[in-house]
């Protein structure tokens, strides 16, 4: 029986590390963006909350 494995290589897990810290010193990541895309998953995640009401924006950085 044949084993595949699925996910990422060790290999590919350090590109994607490096490509990050490449994208954030160059300010294409930025503690902004991060804060917008936290908010949008967890308005995803969570979408129930938000049609109750619940303000799911997260404070702190601006």
């Amino acid at each position: 029986m044949a084993y595949h494995r699925r996910g990422i290589s060790l290999l590919g897990l350090i590109y994607l590390i490096i490509g990050v810290y490449v994208a954030w010193v160059h300010d294409y990541i930025t503690p902004s963006l991060l804060k917008k895309v936290a908010q949008a998953l967890l308005a995803v995640l969570l979408w129930f909350l938000v049609l109750l009401g619940v303000d799911l924006h997260i404070g702190g950085l601006s």
